[in-house]
């Protein structure tokens, strides 16, 4: 199993329509609301680094009021 947490930058006021969007993605396992430089911090788990990657670029990265994404990988076997 392939983890990550990605980190968003939303256009301004469109936070709560991102966050929407986001929970409904089947892959997507927690999305909240943070303060700080990012708006929106996801949990992303899928079944191989693949698909993580499919997963962050043509569906996270691309919905509407995405500024900019930041994905931290989980390193499994530390």
């Amino acid at each position: 199993m392939a983890t990550a947490f990605v980190l968003i930058n939303a256009e301004l006021g469109k936070e709560e329509g991102i966050l929407k969007e986001l929970r409904s993605i089947a892959s997507v396992k927690e999305a909240h609301f943070v303060y700080g430089v990012y708006d929106i911090i996801a949990k992303v788990e899928a079944d191989s680094m693949e698909k993580l990657k499919e997963i962050v670029t043509f569906k996270i990265r691309r919905l509407t009021d995405v500024r900019s994404t930041l994905t931290m990988t989980v390193a499994e076997g530390i």
